[in-house]
């Protein structure tokens, strides 16, 4: 059976922010969301993740959910981009049997 402990609840993984702050706990998470100017708190992403937070909180649900919550507002501009230089080359193709 999973403690519910509220606000106390900790993270699977902690969330490191840009400053070097790191959000341990929901009420950490809860602190730093209600410390956003207005105007980045009513952006879409940070309403989600305000929702997931109290919704982990009342219902006891896993913190995982609010943790992707915050990590998908504190990454919101952020586009992942396709590295060529990492994929390993083919060096030939794999002949079927038939072509042996």
């Amino acid at each position: 059976m999973m403690s519910n402990r509220g606000w106390q609840r900790a993270f699977d993984d902690p969330i490191q922010l840009p400053d070097d702050r790191t959000l341990v706990t929901l009420h950490d998470a809860a602190t730093y969301v209600t410390g956003l100017p207005k105007k980045q708190a009513a952006e879409p992403e940070w309403q989600a993740a305000i929702e997931t937070l109290m919704l982990v909180v009342e219902l006891g649900g896993p913190t995982m959910f609010a943790r992707i919550g915050v990590m998908k507002a504190l990454n919101r501009g952020h586009v992942r981009e396709f590295n060529l230089s990492r994929k390993e080359p083919r060096w030939g193709r794999r002949k079927l049997a038939r072509d042996r």
